[in-house]
């Protein structure tokens, strides 16, 4: 009983945060006149990755390394089959030239760099964090330098400039708040799963990720409730990149992160570079440089194929 308590409070706090979360994004985005989608894949993405980094330190750090990994993994094939189907069939997003000239090709990049790393001989050790935490600073500079809107913006009445006291306090609650939830779900969600003797990969990969995946969620719900859809759509894709590159990067930073469980290898980390890869086809197919309800529908069926073959 006490494991129900914490998984829906857990669900109560984070989807708060998120709309705390959105509201100093979108306060940064207008009193630093920078694109939304920019702000979206740097702020937000951090502040709802925050959950993983936190899970997957603790994870590892206590002996958990498939947690930590399958976490990570999972959290990446939630955030584009499950929240971005979800988000699809709230509604359409318009894709401009740089998603697919820089955002989708950086995601790619560093699911390649991950899978390169941590393939052939089962463990991301410190100079590969090194690369992953770098590697990612270098796109920061570029983002923030050289970045133009990905997304059609659209103008919004609720678009007013808060103090920049508000803004940052806004933040601080609303990554406390993901924090705090993500924690409370975590320990509801694991706790249930030992008791049915489920192994630490499974729990990682599907009831871990899809729980720190819930402010991806929740964020981008209420940016497309109120028409902020750069910073959905860039949030989820900034999710993925921070994931890989700062959650695994300072993780294994910390302690190098080897893989007990070969399903990972076999499976799950398959399922990650192939989500990742279709976004690329549904961005032009049916309809050019939109993503529609039946994108939706396409992602939300391959990551309920990706739960059957994982769990059967």
């Amino acid at each position: 009983m006490q494991n129900f308590f914490f998984i829906v409070l857990g669900l109560v706090i984070l989807i708060a945060g998120g709309n705390w979360l959105l509201r100093s994004a979108v306060a940064l985005s207008l009193r630093l006149s920078i694109p939304k989608i920019v702000i979206g894949m740097t702020v937000v993405s951090f502040a709802t990755s925050a959950p993983e980094l936190i899970v997957s330190i603790k994870a590892a750090v206590e002996g958990y390394p498939d947690l930590a990994l399958g976490n990570v993994v999972g959290s990446n094939i939630a955030n584009l089959g499950l929240v971005l189907g979800i988000i699809l069939l709230m509604g359409s997003i318009d894709v401009k030239r740089s998603f697919y000239t820089t955002d989708w090709p950086m995601m790619m990049l560093a699911s390649l760099l991950f899978f390169g790393f941590i393939f052939f001989d089962g463990v991301l050790v410190r100079v590969e964090g090194i690369i992953l935490v770098v590697g990612l600073f270098l796109f920061l500079v570029y983002l923030l330098k050289y970045q133009k809107t990905a997304v059609v913006d659209e103008a919004y009445e609720d678009d007013v400039p808060l103090p920049l006291y508000k803004a940052v306090l806004f933040l601080g609650i609303g990554g406390l708040a993901l924090w705090g939830g993500s924690e409370l779900l975590v320990t509801g969600s694991v706790g249930l799963a030992k008791n049915y003797g489920v192994s630490e990969r499974i729990i990682g990969i599907t009831i871990v990720s899809i729980g720190t995946s819930i402010p991806e969620l929740a964020a981008s719900v209420v940016a497309i409730v109120k028409k902020e859809k750069a910073i959905s759509l860039g949030n989820l894709v900034g999710s993925n990149i921070f994931n890989i590159m700062a959650v695994l990067g300072i993780t294994s930073l910390i302690t190098p992160v080897t893989v007990m469980d070969q399903g990972l290898l076999g499976n799950d980390i398959f399922w990650m570079l192939g989500m990742a890869f279709l976004i690329l086809p549904l961005v032009f197919f049916p309809k050019g440089l939109r993503l529609g309800w039946r994108d939706g529908l396409v992602l939300l069926f391959t990551y309920g194929l990706f739960i059957y073959f994982t769990i059967r």
